[in-house]
């Protein structure tokens, strides 16, 4: 019963049974985090799961807790791509037929991965929350089990496992940061870590376009939000579980939201310095410690997913390039005669600039030998190295104007 579910017993019970379905996500000390932060920075991995996200504890252990009737009708869920491969990797285990309901906005490589379980997917709605009503309504008709992503007691259970496996390696952790959607993983996450150590601080990770934990708290009641605008597409839920908003209110300690232009920072410091891929949502605690007194502090960051489709993962990591000014554009007006491209390219040159786009421009100007637009979209080791290109071209009498860059 769900009621009985959250307690330390019971989050032992989950503990062994998740480990027939899961990796050992040892911690990951991050020299690189903890250097900016001024803290013991770790990295939980659960991008390195066997579907590549948490989601597949909860969904293990919620079975697990099934009769053999209920599982015979059929599982069905819905989800924005994690929990959904959770819950066809276990329907596999189990032998029991999974229908899944995704958002049509669900990037390819989850959808295709959890086909690839065996799972029936019906793709519907723009969000997770439209894509939950589909699934309620089709349980009802084909008198299947429904198997909710967060808002269920014994699913976010199974969540919770990760903070035993925190605890366990690092028994004197002061932060857990863990990214929030719907609240399952941080009631499981909070629940546990306060029934071992009510000194450890948990804090919850919302994107700030979806911040539907962090509004219901401030209310103090279960509060829906009209929209949801987030590039962290699995944690971009409208309305947070209502079963466990009480475990939330009681054991999370606060909530930071994190923009999406952080995200994307996020990711590009993943992959240059731990060679990992985490997705925009499972990137929320990494990109949340800017904002957190860590100096002196042991911080675990969950890693909550790695699911990302080779378009998103190229179009983030040129966001964060240019975020980062390593590539920029400026659009510079010169005389339309022979030789100015090359001077231009010669002046760029000597401060080590890279050109890797040119647009010539004859018709910005009526009187084209008098100006002619030249973009450069180049590439800098940084803001220092902007600065000094943008400098040497001044000093060479050119007015160059820094424009929006379109690779």
């Amino acid at each position: 019963m769900e009621e009985q579910m959250l307690t330390l017993e019971k989050f032992e019970e989950a503990s062994e049974t998740v480990r027939k379905v899961t990796l050992e996500t040892k911690l990951i000390f991050s020299d690189f985090l903890s250097a900016q932060t001024g803290g013991r920075v770790y990295l939980k991995p659960e991008n390195m799961q066997f579907t590549g996200a948490y989601k597949v504890r909860g969904a293990y252990y919620k079975m697990s807790t099934l009769t053999e009737e209920e599982r015979g009708r059929g599982l069905i869920t819905a989800s924005a791509g994690n929990h959904a491969q959770g819950v066809a990797y276990a329907a596999k285990y189990y032998g029991a037929k999974a229908t899944i309901v995704m958002p049509t906005t669900t990037p390819l490589i989850k959808v295709n991965r959890t086909k690839g379980y065996g799972a029936e997917v019906v793709l519907y709605g723009d969000v997770y929350d439209e894509a939950c009503a589909k699934a309620y309504e089709l349980a009802q008709e084909h008198g299947y089990t429904f198997i909710h992503p967060f808002d269920d007691l014994a699913v976010a259970t199974g969540q919770g496992t990760i903070a035993m496996e925190i605890v366990k390696e690092l028994p004197l952790v002061d932060y857990i940061l863990v990214p929030i959607g719907g609240g399952g993983l941080a009631t499981g996450v909070s629940t546990l870590a306060k029934l071992l150590n009510p000194k450890i601080k948990v804090i919850g990770v919302e994107p700030a376009e979806a911040n539907c934990m962090q509004v219901s708290l401030q209310e103090g009641r279960v509060v829906t939000l009209p929209g949801v605008n987030t590039i962290a597409d699995g944690t971009a839920v409208k309305t947070p579980g209502g079963k466990l908003f009480p475990y939330i209110q009681k054991n999370l300690d606060d909530i930071i939201t994190v923009k999406d232009e952080e995200l994307v920072v996020a990711f590009l410091d993943m992959v240059e310095n731990h060679k990992m891929v985490v997705e925009n949502s499972g990137l929320l605690s990494v990109a949340a410690l800017k904002q957190l007194k860590a100096a002196d502090k042991r911080i675990v960051c969950i890693l909550s997913g790695g699911n990302m489709d080779v378009i998103t993962m190229s179009s983030v990591v040129q966001q964060g390039l240019i975020i980062r000014d390593r590539i920029f554009t400026v659009s510079v007006l010169l005389p339309d005669k022979p030789g100015e491209l090359w001077r231009v390219s010669g002046i760029i040159a000597g401060v080590n600039g890279n050109v890797i786009k040119l647009e010539h421009n004859q018709f910005v100007s009526i009187n084209r030998n008098s100006a002619v637009e030249l973009r450069i979209t180049m590439e800098a080791f940084g803001t220092e190295h902007k600065n000094r290109i943008i400098e040497a071209l001044e000093q060479e009498g050119y007015c160059p104007r820094l424009v929006q860059t379109n690779i």
